[in-house]
């Protein structure tokens, strides 16, 4: 596995992201030795706050969040996924599956024993967030669901999967415009065009990627998420994240092992708040399944917010979280 290292003078003078940087080592499968970043702030005897990000962004996700929760007495720890932030990136896409994903951060939050971990999870924090609480729910004791979902068979059957696997090797190659499109129509195959796009797109960058999927408009802010990846090379993660969504027929190993998760969790007694946003075309309306299958939910709506809430909204959706864990 050859492995990057962004260069530190990439994160230099980012806007609003003055935290310390932490490191722990993981061993992957083949006896790699990964470096994975996280920010610690807060009270070390505080509640913890697991904050963990989606595609294509970093712990930079939450520079906004971690004053109000800090300030509000809490511990939070936000990790970036390995191929994202500061953590080391695997440069071939075949080194990302969804399971080494897990089998990363799984390694991750027992080299530093967490436990007692409130799980905030958005995109595909969720996705490896939500396996982590099904497959090691002694560890947690609370779950903030936001703009994600937990891919299992009552989602994708293999059926569906096999007419989307034929859909996408229908598609013609796809413009950005193609998806933007997609989503802004509902189409049941824009994630199809999605998985294409960022699969191919000879040109993809992260500005791009955060022009598909929110308004964002702050260069300085672009900068700051951009700032993980220098070239093309290092974009190994970003590009595989969507194929790994296990939509299409290869992957049904994932859906099974998505359903034992689901299985876990409905078993627990943990308190669950969704919060979802009312302006993310690529979530909208999972909090339902949720709702539906979990014990002891609450449910509120963060208003404003597309598909990166945490960004676009971060004073409601802390209050929300904040509530939740004081049990108000």
């Amino acid at each position: 596995m050859q492995v990057l290292k962004t260069p530190d003078a990439r994160f230099e003078g980012l806007k609003e992201f003055d935290f310390a940087s932490h490191y722990s080592k993981i061993t992957t499968a083949d006896g790699t030795l990964l470096c994975v970043h996280h920010l610690d702030e807060g009270p070390r005897d505080g509640e913890l706050i697991l904050c963990m990000h989606g595609q294509p962004s970093w712990s930079y996700l939450y520079r906004k969040m971690i004053p109000l929760l800090t300030e509000a007495g809490y511990r939070v720890i936000a990790p970036d996924l390995i191929g994202f932030g500061k953590s080391d990136k695997p440069s071939s896409t075949d080194d990302y599956t969804y399971q080494a994903h897990v089998d990363w951060m799984t390694a991750w939050l027992e080299g530093l024993d967490l436990m007692d971990i409130t799980l905030m999870c958005q995109d595909w924090g969720g996705l490896i967030g939500l396996r982590l609480a099904g497959e090691h729910t002694h560890r947690f004791k609370r779950l903030v669901i936001a703009n994600t979902t937990l891919p299992g068979s009552d989602m994708i059957t293999d059926e569906m999967s096999e007419a989307l696997g034929q859909m996408y090797a229908s598609l013609p190659d796809v413009t950005a415009a193609d998806v933007q499109a997609q989503f802004a129509a509902g189409s049941l195959g824009a994630f199809l065009y999605w998985i294409k796009y960022c699969a191919d797109a000879p040109d993809l960058s992260v500005r791009d990627v955060f022009g598909l999927l929110s308004n964002m408009k702050d260069e300085a802010v672009l900068d700051g998420y951009e700032a993980p990846f220098p070239d093309e090379g290092y974009l190994a993660g970003v590009r595989k994240f969507p194929t790994l969504v296990p939509i299409l027929p290869a992957g049904k190993p994932d859906r099974l092992k998505g359903d034992a998760a689901w299985a876990s969790l409905e078993a627990s007694d943990l308190p669950v708040l969704t919060a979802f946003s009312d302006s993310d075309a690529v979530s909208r309306g999972g909090e339902q399944r949720f709702i539906n299958r979990l014990k002891n939910v609450k449910n509120v709506t963060i208003k404003g917010g597309g598909h990166f809430l945490q960004d676009d909204q971060p004073e409601s959706l802390s209050a929300e979280i904040i509530k939740f864990m004081r049990g108000l």
